[in-house]
């Protein structure tokens, strides 16, 4: 919950008369009322450490005289106020009643330029090729506050290492370093990840990495945002190009269900042929969403959009070979296909797509008297549209009497940026209570930690319904989430299918209508999606249902495939996808499932249109435009259009705010949304932007949209029975943030944190296997083979083989599996029962 409200003190800054709540900061209180305090070390979303003395200030306090306890007045009956002999820094000092702060005197401007010529000594004159030129709190503040002169000689100036690779994503530059730890007090407090430090003493003082590999952190490109000098650095940018030649453009990060509002930085490259490129990408701040961080697939993960393998043009087959045609060539032989095959026509859509997407292209599809599916093996949707978090929900609000319950998900690698609110919910007081089948991050801050065997996930949740029959282990945990004040549900798919989610997803949902934690907010359901638009999918009506592809095509004539790879992500589907008269495939890229394709029509990807994605806390955000389209790329919805328009469809659409407004209009939950709404903001606090660099790093200021969360139905679900007992031997799928997926992959900066396609065992079951950890082994499942490394973690339950989901293997929750070691010839181990 909220913290308690507290009283208001009055001050006085610059004769400015305040009134803020008691415990405030003066920084924060004169930043509060537009009076600018510099700062180097102080963040305010990291603790008070006074390091810098940047932001030393007068402060004088009413006299109060000791025997009545009184203030003391003088000749006018005004509490006589008595200065302090020292400056005091105002970033680690609250306001107090009747306080007088003096942030520009004569003394406090001395100590400033005393500050700023001391840390100019052992500070290069890089100005002209830092990366952090344009944005450097230092240079800004050395410019407006600096003595304009220095007493000491540049040729003495310390000399340190420069360019020196933290990892593969970070560099240092040493002498640039101001010893503020932002950094490090954003690893350990924030990100949980201590992996950076201090070493050395003195002058020698300077950021080491302790990890290996170094900076092992999914979230270390944050530190170079809040480094107020150019000391830290990304890998993608390092070099690339100046904040004054760069075109910012709002977006939404596509790769978890997080939904972090981000800014695409782009610039005409010379080196790519005069094309617009995204240079770099920075959060944008959203204090209901992401706050001002993200993690680094986020970050680095862009490249795939720009890509020079993007398809530019649409494809027709001719014989065995695609070729280039034009668009009225290649809608024409749609148009003819689809035709023909009437309604027997299926279309396999992806949750990566837009809303806009998802429902132009069921209008057509559905229109036609075709259906639809998800190419998705996760369940849950109508759960989280029922029973998901009430409208105004806000991770940043839960604290002592929330309890937070995680099923089935390990948010650290599914959604990074969950976790780190997660991580601060808890430093505020939230309960937090696991319930999965192998540690995970947050069972460090969980306070019950319910460890269970694969398949019992579901069932696990029923026993927590009523706590008085739960089993004794159970009772602690079910009894502390019924007496919350509020309670917030995460289910994942770890180690689960479609039917295992499917039970969880609705155990979960009977679990908070039965300790009545729906229909308001900071109170519901989230799915831990697979990908940033899942929620939206489910929403639009086009969802998965368990079935295998080959189950859906019996009797299509026409696949429609849309921001999926089914043959990319397991080859035994090629027959399947093949076997229809037409097969059209929209895409970005001339992926598997393409290559077979009777027509390919080239999809424009995020950074080059706009539309809503719905995240998993069920908020509707827009994006924008960043760069040109590739070639004759156009978005998914407008092909949609045209193929319906050339069928006689009512698809009437040329813009995507049209196709929104059908969408709101033909959509209960969406009724009443515009892009107008999804574009409003608001005041937030700390304030961001190039004025606010010094106080609170270079994360974009929010005013393009904060989106709009969805209210939920908070209707009663119907009880599923628990899943069957599992099989001795199971391989389960689960999720990694650094994937091998095909957007991934195109991003060189991330390929060194891309693991090799790997199996994951216990030690124990390895040896009795036979195979060794970092070799490799070839994988048999259901008939499929794949070669992958051998990974032993003792964190995985006995008898149970982890894959991550990127494997290109098809994967069921439980399975046949015969294991072989590549490297000893002719040894086979048997397991199948």
């Amino acid at each position: 919950m909220p913290e308690p409200t507290r009283p208001d003190i009055n001050l006085t800054i610059d004769g400015q008369t305040l009134r803020v709540p008691a415990g405030t900061l003066i920084v924060d209180a004169a930043k509060r009322a537009g009076i600018d305090i510099p700062v180097f070390c102080y963040h305010p979303h990291l603790g008070s450490v006074g390091m810098c003395r940047m932001c030393l200030v007068e402060i004088g306090r009413p006299q109060v005289d000791r025997a009545s306890g009184k203030p003391v007045l003088d000749a006018h009956g005004q509490p006589q106020i008595e200065f302090g002999p020292k400056l005091e820094t105002s970033c680690t000092t609250p306001v107090s009643q009747g306080m007088l702060v003096r942030t520009s005197s004569e003394r406090v401007r001395a100590a400033r330029q005393d500050v700023l010529e001391f840390l100019l000594t052992s500070h290069p004159l890089d100005c002209p090729v830092c990366d952090k030129g344009g944005e450097c709190p230092l240079q800004n503040q050395t410019l407006e506050y600096g003595p304009g002169l220095s007493r000491f000689i540049f040729t003495d100036k310390h000399r340190l290492g420069k360019h020196l690779p933290l990892g593969e994503l970070i560099w240092l530059d040493q002498e640039r370093c101001i010893q503020c730890a932002r950094c490090v007090r954003f690893q350990s407090d924030v990100a949980g990840d201590p992996v950076i430090g201090f070493y050395q003493r003195g002058r020698k003082l300077q950021i080491a990495t302790f990890s290996e590999p170094g900076f092992d952190s999914k979230f270390s490109g944050n530190t170079t945002d809040i480094c107020p000098v150019g000391a830290l650095t990304t890998a993608d940018f390092r070099f690339g190009a100046r904040p004054w030649e760069m075109r910012s453009s709002a977006s939404i990060c596509t790769h978890c269900p997080v939904g972090c509002n981000t800014v695409l930085h782009t610039r005409r490259e010379a080196a790519a042929g005069g094309r617009m490129e995204i240079k770099r990408v920075l959060p944008r701040q959203n204090n209901h969403v992401n706050d001002m961080w993200m993690c680094d697939k986020g970050r680095f993960g862009y490249a795939y959009a720009t890509h020079r393998e993007r398809l530019t043009q649409p494809m027709v087959r001719q014989g065995e070979t695609l070729m280039p045609a034009t668009w009225a060539e290649a809608l024409e032989r749609v148009r003819m296909g689809l035709a023909a095959a009437g309604e027997h026509v299926l279309g396999l859509l992806g949750d990566r797509l837009s809303n806009e997407d998802l429902f132009a292209l069921r209008t057509l599809i559905s229109g036609r008297g075709g259906a639809l599916t998800l190419d998705s093996t996760m369940a849950g949707g109508d759960q989280t549209a029922q029973v998901g978090v009430g409208a105004g929900s806000n991770l940043a609000d839960l604290g002592q009497g929330s309890v937070i319950l995680l099923a089935a998900t390990d948010l650290e690698e599914e959604a990074p940026i969950w976790w780190l609110r997660l991580r601060r919910a808890s430093q505020r007081g939230a309960t937090v209570i696991t319930v999965t089948a192998r540690p995970t991050k947050a069972d460090r801050i969980a306070t019950h930690v319910v460890r269970i065997a694969y398949g019992e996930e579901a069932a696990t949740l029923e026993a927590l319904r009523d706590p008085a029959r739960a089993p004794a282990h159970l009772q602690h945990a079910a009894r502390t989430f019924a007496d919350a004040e509020n309670g917030i549900l995460f289910f994942g798919a770890d180690g689960l299918g479609f039917e295992g989610t499917s039970a969880l997803a609705q155990a979960a949902g009977n679990l908070l209508i039965d300790t009545r934690h729906t229909g308001r907010p900071n109170n519901g359901l989230i799915g831990v999606w697979p990908r940033a638009n899942t929620q939206g999918a489910w929403d639009m009506d086009v969802r998965p249902d368990g079935r295998r592809l080959a189950e859906h095509m019996a009797g299509r004539q026409a696949l429609i495939v849309a921001g999926a790879d089914p043959v990319g992500d397991n080859p035994a589907l090629a027959p399947v996808v093949r076997a229809p008269k037409l097969l059209v495939v929209l895409e970005l890229f001339l992926s598997e499932t393409a290559k077979l394709a009777d027509v390919v029509l080239p999809a424009q990807s995020f950074a080059e249109r706009e539309g809503s994605f719905t995240s998993g806390e069920r908020r509707v955000q827009r994006f924008y435009p960043a760069v040109p389209p590739a070639g004759q790329s156009m978005p998914d919805w407008q092909m949609a259009s045209e193929i319906g328009r050339a069928l006689g469809l009512a698809m009437p659409w040329t813009s995507v705010g049209q196709v929104f407004m059908a969408l709101a209009a033909a959509t209960p939950a969406y009724a009443g949304l515009t892009y107008a709404a999804l574009a409003q903001s608001a005041t937030q606090w700390p304030p961001t932007g190039p004025s606010a660099y010094p106080f609170s790093g270079t994360a974009a200021h929010n005013d393009q949209g904060l989106g709009v969360q969805l209210p939920s139905a908070a209707e009663r679900g119907t009880t599923v029975s628990p899943r069957a007992p599992r099989a001795e031997w199971l391989a389960l799928p689960i999720t990694r943030l650094y994937d091998r997926g095909t957007l991934l992959l195109r991003s060189a900066t991330l390929a060194p944190r891309l693991p090799a396609p790997s199996v994951v065992l216990h030690p124990l079951d390895a040896d009795q296997l036979g195979v060794q950890p970092g070799h490799g082994a070839t994988l048999v499942l259901n008939g499929l083979q794949g070669e992958l490394t051998v990974v032993v973690d003792e964190a995985t339950p006995r008898g149970v083989m982890l894959l991550p989901r990127s494997a290109s293997l098809a994967l069921a929750a439980a399975i046949e599996v015969n294991l072989r070691p590549a490297l000893t010839a002719g040894a086979q181990v048997d397991l199948s029962r």
